[in-house]
C-alpha cells in the first residue's frame, strides 16, 4: 500500500504541471493542432486522465470514475476529432485531481486486489497494480514531452 501512495504522489505533481498548462493557454491555443501534429495539448492532458483510469481501475476490474464518453475521446489509439469546448476544460481540470483523490481513497479502502495483466505498448507487461501506479508515471511523463513539443509550435500571441 505504501508503495502505490508513493507513486500516487508523484501522479499528483505530475497532474498540477499539466493543470498549469491548462490555465496558461487559451482554449483555441489548448485546441491547435501544428502542422506534424496529430492531437493538441487538451488531447493529451485528457489522455493522460483516462490511461491512468483503464491501467488502474480497468485492469483491476474495478469501474472507472469517469465517464465512458471521456474514454471513447482520449484512450490509446484515438485523436484529436473535435475542438474540446469550454465545459470540457472546466471539466478535465477537475477531473486531473479529483480522479487521483478518488485513486487514493480505493487504496485507503483496499481496492485494489486483483490486476489482470496487461502489455503496453512499449512492451512492458505490467502484472500487477504496482507496476500500473509507476507505468503510469512513466505515460504521463512521454506526454509531458509531446507537450512541450507542442508548446513550441503553437503561433504566438
Amino acid at each position: 500500500m505504501e508503495d502505490l501512495k508513493r507513486a500516487l504522489e508523484i501522479t499528483k505533481i505530475s497532474r498540477k504541471v499539466h493543470y498549469k498548462i491548462l490555465n496558461h493557454y487559451t482554449l483555441e491555443e489548448l485546441n491547435y493542432i501544428p502542422s506534424g501534429f496529430k492531437n493538441n495539448l487538451f488531447w493529451n492532458i485528457a489522455h493522460i486522465m483516462v490511461t491512468q483510469q483503464l491501467l488502474v481501475y480497468v485492469q483491476s476490474g474495478l469501474n472507472t470514475v469517469i465517464d465512458e464518453t471521456w474514454i471513447n475521446l482520449y484512450r490509446k489509439g484515438t485523436s484529436t476529432k473535435r475542438d474540446a469546448t469550454k465545459s470540457e476544460l472546466d471539466q478535465l481540470k477537475k477531473l486531473l485531481f479529483t480522479t487521483i483523490e478518488a485513486t487514493e481513497k480505493a487504496i485507503e479502502e483496499g481496492k485494489f486486489k486483483k490486476y489482470d495483466a496487461y502489455m503496453t505498448s512499449t512492451g512492458f507487461e505490467l502484472k500487477k497494480v504496482n507496476d500500473a501506479f509507476e507505468f503510469n508515471n512513466f505515460h504521463e511523463g512521454i506526454h509531458l514531452g509531446y507537450i512541450l513539443a507542442l508548446k513550441k509550435a503553437i503561433p504566438e500571441k
